[in-house]
């Protein structure tokens, strides 16, 4: 008699489910079990659907699915004036250039750095969702650690949070240094920005297209599920889901906007811990995935339609005169 391999009780021959756990068992023989969480997985599983742990090794896997690289690709973008929001709340802002994933992180990616992947909609190629802000946070500092680079949020003088809880209130010392050489959240001035195609000042509703089909997977079309980045045309500058897919967290605290000229604009910094959201999703409807269309979430927050993507500073030459 054969034992399920999730919680090892004896199976009743010819049962599809085990009576105790109600794991699948109408393969057995196709199961085995995850070394993490002992769940029954089949051999072809590269992500445990039970705990989303990989189960196999890195470079085996790698080498088996041709997993990218754990840096997302980045798109340089031109800094400018421009003028964020629209209507009454339309007001000038000021950028500094910088480079943007020319996706949301992926799941591969995502588990390369933090080992471990969250995602409800199990597949590297997908964003990776269902993370909250401060998972954000802690993935920037530690890929830029893997590249040598400067991290761009410190707590005190401490710039790995993997011990501090989400709903911690140490989080409220976090500071953000805009010209570390760190990847980064963006923020929300450079967000719109470029999902309005920066200096092209594209004139579409949604990000790349007036026609939402193009751009984006959203609550009309995506069969309620994400899909594979960059499945969709990109905007003018190159970069792809920034409407649907998954929304994207943001730096910013949630505020109403400042409509006096901004330079460089990060949020109020009340540390009231509720941050903006930008783009919409797979479950949002055509209004929610617009490129002005704002709304937000506790930093602890997460669901299966919220993701990121990252975002580095471009250094400034000495004499340039938005350094002053």
């Amino acid at each position: 008699m054969m034992n399920c391999v999730k919680c090892g009780t004896p199976l009743i021959p010819g049962a599809k489910f085990c009576s105790n756990c109600g794991t699948q068992v109408e393969n057995p023989h196709k199961l085995i079990p995850c070394p993490s969480c002992m769940s029954g997985i089949t051999d072809d599983t590269i992500f445990c659907p039970w705990c989303g742990k990989l189960y196999e090794k890195v470079e085996e896997v790698k080498k088996k699915a041709n997993i990218p690289e754990t840096i997302p690709n980045l798109v340089n973008i031109q800094g400018g004036i421009f003028f964020m929001g629209t209507g009454e709340l339309a007001h000038s802002v000021t950028l500094n250039p910088f480079k943007m994933g020319e996706a949301p992180i992926t799941q591969d990616q995502y588990y390369y750095v933090m080992g471990t992947n969250p995602s409800k909609f199990l597949r590297g190629d997908y964003p990776v969702e269902s993370v909250t802000w401060c998972d954000a946070i802690r993935y920037c500092n530690k890929l830029s650690k893997m590249f040598n680079l400067t991290p761009c949020y410190i707590i005190g003088s401490s710039s790995d949070f993997s011990q501090i809880e989400n709903t911690s209130p140490v989080w409220k010392r976090l500071t953000f240094d805009l010209s570390a050489t760190g990847f980064r959240l963006p923020t929300e001035a450079e967000w719109e920005y470029a999902a309005r195609g920066g200096k092209n000042k594209d004139a579409f509703l949604y990000s790349g297209s007036d026609d939402i089909n193009q751009v984006a997977w959203y609550g009309e079309n995506s069969q309620i599920t994400t899909h594979g980045v960059c499945e969709k045309k990109p905007n003018s500058l190159g970069l792809y889901d920034m409407c649907g897919n998954v929304a994207e967290w943001i730096y910013d605290e949630y505020s109403d906007y400042n409509k006096t000229p901004q330079v460089n604009p990060i949020g109020p910094g009340t540390m009231t811990g509720v941050h903006v959201k930008r783009g919409g999703s797979w479950l949002d409807d055509t209004e929610q995935c617009n490129v002005f269309f704002r709304s937000a979430s506790p930093m602890g927050g997460k669901s299966s339609s919220l993701g990121f993507r990252v975002c580095c500073s471009i250094p400034l030459p000495d004499e340039d005169p938005r350094k002053k």
